[in-house]
């Protein structure tokens, strides 16, 4: 039998018996793209993001998963098994010494892979063109499969020999073990079709027989596809992991298919612990035959604890958590629980599928996925003083990293409020988590003994210096009539924040122009329509919120909107506001209309506060072009940074 220790307690900081190995917490660190690879191969700098969280405490680390089969290139730089020895073998070397459990992800994508690099056809168990892509991927006949269940076997056997604990294999929401197991995908007239479990056992019995004794097995399967007229119900997914759960360490429970992209890891709009009841189902269904994970956006360790106290798993899996935070487990073990980093779930920096193909990292914590390449945050002591204009993201950073590094900071901030526009958008619908991270940054700066002045203009004459003075309201590329009112959205969230909504934003017909299609314009929109308002979005797009694509929300978003009554004004330019009106053009037609609108609220782009600074002073955030909080989070890192160390710091070092 494949349980947890008894004697080891269920703590979410204490150890858990895994086969006959040990964890040294319950907490894991999943699977996910990281875009971190040397061509196909687990890099050094894999090796490093992963040792960063054994280091921080993470009982398991799940390496990114692994195709076992050459057919399968789901994405530029998706590891290849057969190229990842080396590598694994490094992220070994570097989590052991911590006592963390490796295990190496192996799978295959199948339909939900991509043909643009292999330029083969897709393997799939059916004929059924994938809901994403739109392509007809071939069905596999007993070659492929007898050669997918044999890549399996190879990539286990490869993993066995670098040294790691074991393997985790994918049967979740991108694989091809899942189309098998889905009546959506698998529709052959076969055993593999009468029985939809057997290559999984099949998959599982090979990995065994290859792997050897001694070493885990680990499978991550979807138990609910949320498509219950054909996919995997709740019930077949307690079937499927209760006739499983005897032949593997540990049962990572998931949801979701190709037919929902944010399905596994949603964005904030998406409450955290959304698998906590369907664990719990999975976990009495098998019995006690093996260890369950639960999956599903915990990103409180609060929470985390209810799961294991409430016998909903065994072990929690807090990914996008340690992403951002890595030191997470040992912050709580310590009893610094409210110094950790809170994951806001926005996905901004680290969902990686997308064109660019950027690197894993944090909102909060730029140096996720960085940790070969950024200057490591070291505490010092003796520095120089510096002043710090401005409170928001970057000004804050700027004060914490500079007061860590032995500085004398004195922040100053003009509003009477910390945390500038990153403040204001957490009293955006479904963003509260923002104001975590301004509240762990004011925490962190009032601990660090930062001097903090409000409602107050810095002293530009200060010799050391970093200007993170933020961004004003951008050129409204359209005519404002007389008696026309135009609301900018940092405006309306302050009013928003007074409770005094009303003032700002007057009664009647509302439109959001919206230029830039991120999440503010959809959720502003979302914000009046609630009030009851006839509300409508403006977007040049042929989508409302084309850059949601990135997070994984565009298709939520456009459903919330839909269903919220919104009316989408799609490739439509803003040409003039007037008193009760909007006046738009068709971008591909030049047809003009009008549109109701009491007001206008203008969520354009921003430009920086202008005023003079000496040129001997740092600038950060919205002061150099107004973008993310990830990068004005950054770049007030980099600004504190760029001072020199303090004498005290180096002699140490």
């Amino acid at each position: 039998m494949n349980l947890p220790d008894p004697d080891a307690g269920t703590g979410l900081t204490g150890p858990i018996g895994l086969g006959g190995r040990t964890a040294p917490s319950r907490v894991l660190f999943g699977p996910h793209e990281t875009n971190l690879a040397d061509g196909r191969a687990i890099s050094g700098a894999h090796a490093a993001y992963y040792a960063e969280r054994a280091s921080g405490g993470a009982g398991v680390v799940v390496t990114e998963i692994a195709s076992v089969h050459e057919s399968d290139h789901p994405y530029e730089r998706a590891p290849l098994a057969t190229e990842c020895v080396s590598g694994w073998s490094a992220v070994a070397d570097a989590c052991h010494p911590h006592g963390t459990l490796v295990l190496a992800g192996l799978g295959h994508a199948g339909s939900q892979g991509s043909s643009a690099f292999s330029q083969s056809a897709l393997w799939a168990p059916s004929r059924v063109a994938d809901v994403a892509s739109r392509e007809l991927p071939m069905a596999m006949e007993m070659r492929e499969i007898r050669a997918l269940i044999g890549g399996f076997g190879d990539a286990a056997e490869l993993a066995a020999e670098s040294g790691v604990d074991g393997v985790e294999v994918n049967a979740g929401q991108y694989s091809l073990l899942r189309q098998f197991l889905s009546g959506l995908t698998n529709q052959r007239g076969d055993a593999y079709g009468q029985d939809r479990a057997l290559l999984v056992r099949e998959v599982i019995g090979e990995i065994r027989s290859r792997m050897g004794s001694g070493m885990l097995l680990g499978l991550r399967l979807s138990c609910d596809e949320l498509a219950p007229w054909a996919g995997i119900t709740e019930d077949q997914g307690k079937e499927f992991a209760a006739s499983l759960a005897a032949e593997v360490d540990y049962l990572a429970v998931v949801r979701g298919s190709a037919m929902g992209a944010s399905a596994t890891t949603p964005d904030s709009h998406t409450e955290p612990g959304f698998n906590f009841a369907l664990c719990g189902a999975i976990r009495e269904a098998v019995a006690g035959a093996a260890p369950v994970v639960l999956q599903g956006s915990v990103v409180e360790a609060e929470q985390a604890q209810v799961a294991l106290d409430e016998g909903a798993a065994d072990l929690v899996e807090m990914t996008r958590a340690q992403i951002a935070d890595p030191g997470l487990v040992g912050k709580i073990r310590t009893g610094q629980r409210d110094r950790v980093r809170p994951c806001t779930l926005t996905n901004q920096k680290c969902r990686v599928r997308d064109n660019r193909n950027p690197v894993v990292s944090c909102v909060g914590e730029p140096r996720s996925g960085h940790e070969t390449t950024d200057t490591d945050v070291s505490p010092g002591s003796g520095g120089e003083p510096v002043v710090v204009a401005g409170g928001g993201p970057a000004g804050l950073e700027a004060a914490r990293v500079l007061a860590m590094r032995g500085h004398s900071v004195h922040l100053v901030e003009r509003d009477e409020r910390l945390g500038g526009m990153l403040a204001l958008a957490a009293f955006l619908p479904a963003r509260e988590r923002i104001g975590k991270l301004v509240d762990w940054l004011i925490g962190e700066v009032r601990r660090l003994g930062v001097e903090i002045t409000t409602g107050a203009e810095a002293d530009m004459e200060a010799q050391h210096l970093v200007l993170a003075t933020g961004s004003s309201p951008g050129p409204r590329p359209y005519q404002v009539g007389e008696g026309a009112v135009v609301v900018d959205v940092v405006d309306l969230l302050r009013a928003v924040r007074d409770g005094d909504l009303d003032r700002a934003v007057p009664g009647g017909p509302v439109a959001v122009f919206d230029p830039v299609g991120d999440a503010t314009g959809v959720a502003v929109a979302e914000l009046l329509a609630a009030t009851g308002r006839e509300t409508a979005i403006l977007s040049q797009d042929q989508v409302i919120g084309t850059q949601l694509a990135l997070t994984g929300d565009l298709a939520d978003a456009n459903a919330r909107l839909q269903r919220a009554g919104v009316t989408m004004a799609k490739r439509s330019l803003l040409r003039a506001v007037r008193g009760g009106a909007a006046d738009i053009e068709d971008v591909f037609t030049g047809e003009h209309r009008s549109i109701a609108a009491n007001s206008v609220i203008h969520c354009g782009h921003r430009v920086p506060v202008s005023s003079d600074a000496p040129e001997r002073a740092r600038t950060a955030g919205d002061r150099v072009a107004p973008r993310t909080a990830h990068e004005a989070i950054l770049e007030g890192r980099r600004a504190a940074l760029s001072f020199a160390r303090p004498r005290a710091l180096v002699e140490a070092s």
